[in-house]
């Protein structure tokens, strides 16, 4: 049975009054605790999580705002679950940010188990990210019209595998499988094929020399492996539906290739392949290794007191950054955060996402991707007079009327003819881009040649390293992320655990990024005197006027008695 308290319910009486002092009391509003427990915590997923739990039948259920706060606070504090359970049972800060009282509470692993499970379905994760970032841009009036996006490698909790080492371990789970479910089937099997992966997997293969002779006739020999049990499985019912199997044969049909029964290592797979059975959704990024990614969109207004993350995109570690454009400024879009400026790096400015930015009003501001073959001095396509509807040349650099100029609407191309008396006589001729042909010269371009001159001649000036220096400041907060909140080595895999993971602690990132806003600590402290202080606040209050007006009696008392103590001094002189 669901059980919910709404965070703004007002109480009478404080129960933090009696355990709190004032300094400890103004550590929590001032810390992210105080914003978490004012601002954040009524923006908990409690319909999603609570959608999967009776609303009259059981047992009432732990408090859901609770509950999902501290799955979020679990993440973005890089806790284990051990660690959260302790925090949510004894620790009185945290116990504060979730709103409950500051007693022990009981909370068992198997019931914190059930309640992540819960919070992975339905992508509540990324919807509360969103929900989150939304309600503090709001509240700090953070700046969006200027952004900078960048991509971040992350490792989830698994082994990285050598080819061999996979393929092996892959044989390992599964067989390991069709010992428990029918003995007599892999009795069946050859006794050395048995012997081969009886080992635990840790010490598969441990007999075997390290030459490179020994390791590719391993390698063949654990190839042929796989190839016989994909065969000899495949027409099994009771084996071929298992998971386990599944990778097997997943993972020889990207290793391996058969030629008239020939097994042969591939040479090269790409990077989209498994990298271990046991997370069969992460890829191999060809720099960073393999894993997931994630795509991360901050603003960057100068006039913002802190720079807040606007929009985040998990994908795995092979997809290309130059994909991912379109998906975050749809992400954006969604959340109505889509900037004027959008400040990226190499991969991310080919022409068709600069085109696509643009026709959303987003200027897309970064280097021109791949190296320009021109020498300093030269002219390019950029330096002609060109209609930007017709595409056609209206003239030269040096003023010159070409002979035609003739747009092809099928290849997109332009073909422009000049004079060779002209240009053979022309003093740009060095340097023009023109080139001579039997019957003249002739200069041909594209729409996209023509945009990509226009950027490469822009990227070399003062005003484009003054917009763009600002793109560094990403690194500073991928670094961040990492080093505070865990980000780059997860303690989970699998996609829905690895996804779940990177939104909450993007979302922790921002709450910790606004708690130390001078506007945010004023919203807290409002919200404290409204909601969980209401009349308790005003006894918080009043104690601190009345000490006051205490210390005050007592100085007119000392001061009225020194003036006693003077006339009566002055009496006896008399």
């Amino acid at each position: 049975m669901r059980h919910i308290i709404n965070p703004q319910q007002t109480q009478l009486f404080d129960p933090f009054d009696s355990v709190l002092t004032e300094k400890t009391r103004k550590r929590l509003l001032d810390g992210w605790q105080g914003a978490f427990r004012h601002v954040i915590l009524e923006l908990m997923p409690v319909d999603a999580i609570g959608g999967h739990l009776s609303s009259t039948m059981g047992r009432p259920s732990k408090e859901i705002y609770s509950i999902a706060g501290l799955l979020l606070i679990k993440e973005f504090r890089n806790w284990t679950k051990e660690e959260a359970l302790e925090a949510y049972c004894f620790h009185m800060d945290i116990q504060y940010a979730l709103n409950l009282e500051p007693v022990a509470h009981d909370l068992g692993m198997r019931t914190l188990e059930r309640y992540i499970e819960l919070a992975k379905k339905d992508g509540a994760s990324k919807t509360t990210m969103g929900e989150i970032t939304v309600k503090l841009i709001d509240l700090l009036d953070i700046k969006i019209d200027q952004q900078r996006l960048d991509s971040t490698h992350i490792f989830s909790d698994m082994a990285n595998f050598g080819r061999t080492r996979l393929m092996g371990v892959a044989i390992k789970r599964f067989l390991t499988q069709v010992i428990r479910s029918d003995k007599d089937d892999y009795n069946s099997l050859e006794e050395s094929l048995r012997n081969r992966y009886a080992p635990g997997v840790n010490q598969l293969f441990a007999d075997t020399k390290k030459d490179s002779q020994s390791r590719r006739l391993l390698r063949q020999q654990v190839a042929e492996d796989m190839h016989f049990i994909v065969q000899h499985f495949c027409g099994n019912e009771k084996h071929n539906n298992k998971d386990t199997y599944k990778a097997v044969e997943r993972i020889f049909y990207e290793q391996c290739e058969v030629h008239e029964d020939k097994i042969t290592i591939k040479k090269k797979t790409g990077g989209n392949v498994m990298q271990n059975p046991s997370d069969a959704e992460a890829t191999y990024d060809g720099h960073k290794g393999p894993g997931y990614q994630v795509q991360l969109s901050e603003t960057c207004n100068a006039d913002n007191e802190v720079q807040l993350i606007t929009s985040a995109i998990a994908q795995t570690a092979v997809e290309s950054d130059s994909n991912a454009v379109e998906k975050v400024l749809e992400d954006l879009k969604s959340n109505d955060l889509v900037p004027d400026e959008m400040v990226v790096d190499t991969g991310y400015t080919g022409d068709e996402n600069v085109q696509l930015a643009s026709k959303q009003g987003i200027d897309l501001v970064g280097p021109v991707p791949g190296c320009s073959t021109e020498e300093e001095g030269h002219l390019n396509i950029d330096d002609f007079n060109i209609d930007e509807k017709s595409e056609k040349v209206i003239c030269c650099p040096a003023g010159h009327e070409p002979q035609s100029s003739e747009h092809n609407s099928d290849t997109g191309k332009t073909k422009t003819v000049m004079s060779e008396s002209t240009c053979s006589q022309c003093e740009f001729r060095k340097q023009c881009p023109v080139k001579k042909t039997r019957g003249g010269y002739q200069l041909d371009h594209t729409a996209k040649d023509r945009r990509l001159a226009a950027r490469r001649k822009e990227q070399v000036t003062e005003v484009f390293r003054d917009r763009y220096k600002i793109r560094g400041g990403i690194e500073g907060t991928n670094s961040g992320l990492k080093r505070k909140t865990g980000l780059g080595r997860l303690r989970v895999r699998g996609r829905p655990a690895v996804n779940h993971a990177i939104y909450l602690k993007i979302a922790g990132w921002n709450i910790m990024r606004a708690s130390v806003c001078a506007k945010m600590r004023e919203i807290v402290w409002e919200r404290a005197m409204k909601t969980a202080f209401s009349l308790n606040f005003v006894f918080f209050r009043m104690k601190i006027a009345a000490k006051s007006a205490f210390v005050d009696m007592c100085g007119r008392l000392l001061s009225h008695r020194r003036e006693l103590e003077k006339h009566s001094k002055l009496s006896i002189a008399a």
